[in-house]
């Protein structure tokens, strides 16, 4: 991989590597010499399968919206599928080439393909000793209002364990009829666990911090929190066929043109011309030792 493709931060134990050219994306972040995402021996497979490796951002929107024409207040949304179900999903720019300016933050402009409004989004990615920052920003670049959201996709590797502080929870990312309920079974969470096969649902309104996890093997924890100017959730799925769990810091739920459009709780956020939403994740890590076997329960 050429040099001027691959961004390097590095500070104390945390060593992040991004690409540019595919979605600004964390090919790679280590703790204490350990991978923790999801990170291909080839560079090059962020493109050919930009969903399922690193950390990428999602932006305009997060998770799915329906690909058929939509109007929003007399403009019309139609952009196309871009995922085997027909959706399309996790936005516009995880795979576009995003700008390096000179203090190292990068960015990138979207619009257009079906999505009427054009908008800039900014990444940072900052770490200082133990704590890695990264800030995400989406500033609307329109005439008028334009629904959005923001959100991280990292792939965290397995065995892993998590922990999520929230009591409500959206059971399924694929049914756009799902209800929000309390949260119980496999749902619940609240106390680190061994994170279960196949789930793909929504945790709404975490605490802080709002979850955490752990490496058993490696022996290393994570303490993440989520701030926002437009509302936090976490998303996770953990298919049964990878070897990783996606843990996703999000400003809406799944469906959240829908949800917007309805008036439901997890929509999208409505950023007026010049406006600018924000989504701040900080990731803390700690060696702790190995800790064997996690609890299913």
């Amino acid at each position: 991989m050429p040099a001027d493709d691959l961004l390097t931060i590095a500070d104390g134990p945390i060593r992040v590597e991004l690409l540019p050219a595919v979605g600004a994306r964390l090919h790679r972040l280590q703790a204490f010499g350990h991978d923790l995402l999801r990170t291909p021996d080839d560079s090059a497979e962020h493109a050919r399968d930009p969903f399922r490796w690193g950390a990428y951002v999602m932006a305009p929107w997060c998770n799915r919206i329906a690909a058929i024409p939509t109007d929003v207040a007399g403009d019309t949304v139609s952009v196309p599928s871009n995922f085997p179900d027909g959706t399309a999903i996790h936005g516009q720019v995880y795979d576009a080439r995003w700008d390096v300016e000179s203090d190292h933050s990068l960015s990138v402009s979207g619009g257009a393909n079906g999505w009427p409004w054009p908008y800039r989004c900014g990444l940072r990615v900052m770490i200082a000793n133990s704590v890695l920052t990264i800030e995400q920003s989406l500033t609307n670049l329109a005439d008028s209002p334009m629904p959005a959201g923001l959100g991280l996709h990292p792939w965290f590797r397995r065995p892993l364990g998590l922990g999520i502080q929230a009591d409500a929870v959206l059971p399924s990312n694929l049914d756009p009829d799902a209800s929000v309920q309390a949260v119980g079974g496999p749902w619940d969470l609240r106390r680190m666990r061994h994170v279960p096969d196949d789930i793909d649902a929504t945790w709404l309104a975490p605490r802080d911090p709002a979850v955490e996890l752990l490496w058993p093997e490696i022996g290393v924890t994570a303490t993440m929190r989520v701030r926002s100017s437009a509302g936090v959730c976490i998303v996770v799925a953990s298919p049964s066929s990878l070897d990783a769990v996606a843990v996703e810091p999000q400003t809406h739920a799944p469906q959240g043109l829908r949800r917007f459009l309805r008036g439901e709780p997890g929509g999208l956020q409505l950023v007026q011309p010049g406006g600018t939403m924000r989504l701040t994740t900080e990731l803390t890590v700690e060696e702790v030792g190995p800790r064997g076997t996690l609890s299913a329960a």
